[in-house]
């Protein structure tokens, strides 16, 4: 396989994954979370399965075409599971708990990444390509007997709480065009969502040379780890930090304070020689708070009915933004061998691009924080007001319904915390 091929399996992943997840936010809203789920998560076993079947045809025509195919359909699944993963939870943890929440699934997806990256390629070392590549489609396997019993918890909560009868009815209302519905604050939070990324991603993709060039000195595994930091930190750090947040509330102050912060990081690997390790925990730490406070604020600012319509469109928006990011910086960088050693003057200009792309998102977030504090301030009450500023602001926003009803029609929540309240 040549790396131009090698580098399409990476390509279709993520194009795929980002085209693919708004139509199934969609679907989650139309269908409910057990079709989402379980669809979804036998896309991911199918996907990665085909791609394993894929490596016994080495040498072949066979190879490519099936490992293509499998790659497009894990793509597809992988995103939507989480989108429906964060329909469920925000379903139950709204409210409550929900960056706590949202914090502790980010800790599960790090620890994932974290893992791979330690165990993976001594497994293959140890049992061969073949066997590793099986190994990945039986974790799918687990994966998807979990998703039948989340399916099943949630469909059996639901109906406990009586729940029911009144989601299916939310459900046919949905429709695809009501887009539109969907509030200023919703975009603006996208937006900062997008831009914050566009300069964690990318740094995070070439910081292992970046290291390796400017400052010297450094193996290729030493950088990895250093650069390896980012997440790190945000593995050992995020579920407290989604607790904090639920605690303190100010959710749209975290989100400038995140962008605000990172600034210095990125300053300091641009434009000195400190230690880089100094930078890439401080960003580890940033992007900790960062996804805790962002992510859990996009079901206080839209009706639960279109939160996986809008939590796919969000998701699609983040990565056609960090993947045109990577494209900009690929063509910054300017060189097609990893051997070649880039010049200072290009990683500069890759650095001024990230911060160009923070900078942009200080001021997304702070015209969040304005336009929010005009329309009742959700996103900033403090926790013991959050409950009664999220019901009073409830009532302004429009669920996506039938055409020929009005945006003025009220929207009534439906969550466990509003029964139990």
């Amino acid at each position: 396989m040549t790396p131009q091929q090698y580098n399409l399996l990476y390509a279709i992943y993520a194009w795929t994954n980002a085209l693919v997840v708004i139509m199934a936010g969609f679907l989650s809203d139309k269908l409910g979370n057990q079709f989402g789920v379980l669809l979804s998560s036998s896309q991911c076993v199918l996907g990665s399965s085909l791609f394993a079947l894929g490596s016994h045809f080495k040498g072949t025509p066979y190879l490519l075409p099936l490992m293509l195919t499998g790659r497009l359909l894990f793509g597809s699944g992988n995103g939507s599971l989480t989108i429906v993963q964060n329909r469920i939870t925000a379903f139950w943890f709204k409210g409550k708990e929900l960056a706590l929440a949202f914090g502790l699934t980010l800790t599960f997806s790090r620890l994932g990444s974290v893992l791979n990256f330690f165990l993976t390629q001594r497994f293959e070392e140890k049992y061969g390509l073949q066997w590793t590549l099986w190994g990945g489609a039986l974790l799918c396997v687990l994966s998807f007997l979990s998703a039948i019993v989340v399916s099943k918890l949630d469909k059996i909560g639901v109906k406990q709480l009586g729940l029911d009868g009144a989601i299916q009815e939310e459900s046919s209302k949905v429709r695809f065009q009501g887009v539109k519905l969907l509030s200023l604050r919703y975009w603006l939070l996208v937006l900062s969502i997008m831009f914050f990324y566009n300069g964690i991603f990318p740094f995070v993709a070439d910081a292992s040379k970046f290291i390796q060039d400017k400052y010297g000195g450094y193996s290729q595994k030493e950088a990895a780890y250093i650069a390896g930091a980012v997440y790190d930190s945000s593995l050992v750090l995020s579920a407290g930090a989604g607790f904090l947040i639920d605690y303190v509330g100010l959710r749209g102050i975290f989100i400038v304070s995140c962008a605000v912060l990172s600034l210095p990081a990125f300053g300091l690997l641009a434009f000195s020689y400190v230690n880089p390790l100094v930078s890439t925990i401080w960003l580890g730490i940033t992007y900790s708070f960062a996804s805790p406070s962002m992510w859990p604020s996009i079901p206080l600012v839209i009706p639960q009915a279109t939160l996986g319509t809008a939590m796919g469109l969000a998701s699609s928006i983040h990565m056609l933004g960090v993947g045109v990011s990577n494209l900009v910086i690929g063509q910054i960088l300017g060189t097609k061998s990893s051997e070649t050693k880039i010049p200072l003057w290009r990683w500069q200009r890759m650095m001024f691009f990230i911060l160009a792309n923070t900078i942009t998102c200080i001021i997304t977030s702070v015209l969040l924080n304005i336009v929010d504090y005009r329309q009742g301030g959700i996103l900033n009450k403090t926790t013991k007001r959050s409950e009664q500023a999220k019901k009073n602001s409830d009532e302004e926003i429009p669920i996506i319904v039938e055409e020929e009803q009005t945006e003025n029609v009220a929207a009534e929540e439906i969550t466990p915390h509003s029964i139990n309240s």
